[in-house]
């Protein structure tokens, strides 16, 4: 049986037959690819070479020019940063107002006493030297409020006063704030009159050497310590070795020692005017009102009081010298981190 989709033999189809049934011309499928071929590979425009390297090279150029104009905007910046520290310098050390006219001269001490520290024996001795040498300053007052600190920078700054009132001839008063005690009450028994408020803490006059031992704590956790030394006693500060009864004894007779030379300096400094009694060298402190009773402090006063009826010159002219912004930059990255650890694991002798 023949196929009824297919066409009789010997027939040919017609012209208005279906399309999709002729086969596809070559000649057709020939022509339709080269034009496509000849639409895609168009040769490119003649230079075109040169202008993309044109283009790189101005890229190229323009990014060196920025990276030029932000390395010059931050040395600028820099510079005028460098230059507003050193006007901040240079304008935040000594008096603070006109000191052509009779006037009061004040030198704070205030907080720790200690080297490196504002109220340290360089700061505060090159503060009062200013203070003294000045021709209108008729009297210098010591502005103190500090717990005490150094044995050693009180005992320069103590010196220091003592030699600036020989020299200049000039009154020295201590007005207390908040608190005078220890080595900062060893600073103002150099002063001729000590002031106080009523509430002020003053005294505490006594020494002491602080710190911790670690060997219980490390025989707990099985920890061995390894410390070799040459000399029997070259470690007996260690915090992390036991400490004999020997090494004990001697660091009691060197507070011992350093506690008798506060007390002479106290009794020179105040004299008859000191009430001893069994306390009063015990490292306890009273009250500002308990300090003039216990002949410690003189009168109940205050900075303006003292720069009024006292000195008679109510101006008041600040000699401190501040610690600028340069300072503390170079403490803030220099060996303040090394000298923090050496204070969080070591010992020190305070008065406190």
């Amino acid at each position: 049986m023949n196929d009824p989709l297919s066409p009789e033999p010997g027939t040919t189809p017609s012209a208005g037959s279906d399309p999709s049934n002729q086969p596809p011309s070559l000649a057709g499928i020939d022509g339709g690819a080269i034009k496509n071929e000849s639409s895609v590979a168009q040769p490119a425009a003649p230079g075109w070479e040169r202008a993309t390297l044109e283009k790189l090279a101005f890229a190229a150029l323009e990014e060196q020019r920025l990276a030029r104009r932000w390395r010059n905007g931050v040395r600028l910046a820099w510079l005028g940063f460098l230059v507003v520290v050193a006007w901040m310098g240079f304008s935040q050390n000594g008096p603070t107002r006109d000191v052509s006219q009779p006037h009061t001269a004040v030198v704070e001490i205030k907080g720790e006493i200690a080297s490196g520290a504002e109220a340290s024996a360089d700061a505060i001795g090159a503060s009062l030297r200013a203070a003294f040498e000045d021709q209108g300053a008729l009297a210098v007052v010591l502005l103190i409020n500090s717990p005490g600190g150094s044995p050693v920078q009180a005992g320069i700054i103590n010196d220091e006063i003592r030699r600036l009132k020989a020299k200049h001839q000039k009154p020295v008063y201590a007005v207390v704030e908040e608190s005078c005690a220890s080595a900062a009450y060893y600073i103002a028994v150099a002063a001729d009159k000590i002031f106080v408020d009523k509430a002020s803490i003053v005294g505490s006059i006594g020494v002491l050497m602080d710190g911790f031992g670690f060997t219980g704590l490390m025989d707990k956790l099985g920890v061995e310590r390894r410390l070799m030394t040459a000399g029997e006693n070259k470690g007996f500060l260690d915090p992390f070795s036991p400490q004999t009864d020997k090494q004990r004894l001697f660091a009691q007779s060197m507070l011992d020692q350093i506690h008798q030379q506060f007390i002479a300096v106290v009794r020179a400094g105040r004299g008859a005017r000191l009430k001893e009694t069994p306390e009063t060298f015990s490292g306890l402190f009273w009250s500002g009102e308990q300090a003039v009773a216990l002949g410690l402090a003189d009168q109940l006063a205050n900075l303006d009081y003292v720069a009024r009826e006292i000195v008679k010159a109510e101006e008041i002219v600040d000699y401190t010298r501040h610690e600028n912004v340069a300072e503390r930059l170079v403490k803030r990255f220099g060996a303040s981190i090394g000298e923090a650890a050496v204070r969080t694991l070591g010992h020190s002798v305070l008065m406190r």
